[in-house]
């Protein structure tokens, strides 16, 4: 049974905390590690992140040295994975108890060494746990394979969702940029030619935030994507109008789900 290393950025999500790491130690695959960066939390987090911890060795808890956003964060936790794969969700979101074993059997099945899966989409407040989640029929759909190619049109992979095979890959960080680190990843691996595959199976929950906030008005993102196309992929002026054209279409289709 291979080692998943879970990686989990967190500032300030006391409210939705908890629901998130239990859907991680409650997954079918128990074999897992946790690894949580506390990205400076002033609401109490790190606390309950050390209770987790006290009743569950699975939990592995650090506190980041300073403010250093998501993308730092998750690569704190990258640093101390262990584990055959390294898969991630944020603390915001939910896993379903299958997850993990599905995705696994899918991945050693195929030819990909990162993977993802559809995913649900609810409302911010949702209070329940991952395992009393009714299926809503809100559901964004994985695309059953992707190249680097179709990447650049758009991002098909929800970080949720995603998980790449250390014993193929090695270990990959993200690159350190104040948003859009996860798509750069996924970039970075599919421009060395390796292919990503998809399950068809919702497996995830994601929390929908509330109108007006930086992670539903999808357009803030504009700005941040031209940067990823120009400079850290290199892409010409043209390639990058499409690339974000792509984009921006995949996500406000997206957000009407």
């Amino acid at each position: 049974m291979p080692l998943v290393s879970v990686v989990m950025p967190v500032y300030n999500s006391a409210t939705t905390l908890g629901a998130a790491v239990r859907s991680v130690l409650t997954q079918t695959h128990s074999d897992l590690e946790l690894l949580v960066t506390d990205d400076q939390s002033s609401d109490g987090s790190m606390d309950l992140l050390r209770e987790f911890a006290e009743q569950d060795e699975r939990v592995l808890p650090k506190s980041a040295p300073d403010r250093g956003g998501a993308g730092r964060a998750r690569n704190l936790a990258i640093e101390r994975a262990r584990g055959d794969y390294v898969a991630f969700l944020d603390s915001d979101d939910l896993w379903l108890p299958e997850k993990l074993k599905r995705q696994l059997d899918f991945a050693k099945a195929g030819d990909a060494p990162l993977t993802y899966t559809s995913y649900f989409k609810m409302d911010a407040g949702y209070a329940g746990e991952a395992a009393d989640f009714v299926p809503n029929g809100r559901v964004v759909p994985a695309r059953p394979c992707v190249d680097y190619s179709a990447m650049l049109r758009r991002n098909y992979i929800g970080a949720l969702t995603a998980m790449y095979d250390r014993t193929v890959l090695g270990t990959r960080l993200m690159p350190e940029m104040p948003k859009r680190q996860d798509y750069a990843l996924w970039l970075s691996i599919l421009r060395d030619g390796f292919k990503a595959r998809g399950l068809a199976e919702p497996l995830a929950v994601y929390r929908a935030h509330r109108p007006g906030s930086l992670s539903s008005n999808k357009l803030s993102l504009v700005p941040y994507n031209w940067a990823l196309y120009r400079e850290h992929e290199h892409l010409s002026v043209p390639r990058s109008l499409r690339a974000l054209g792509g984009d921006v279409w995949q996500s406000l289709r997206n957000s009407r789900i």
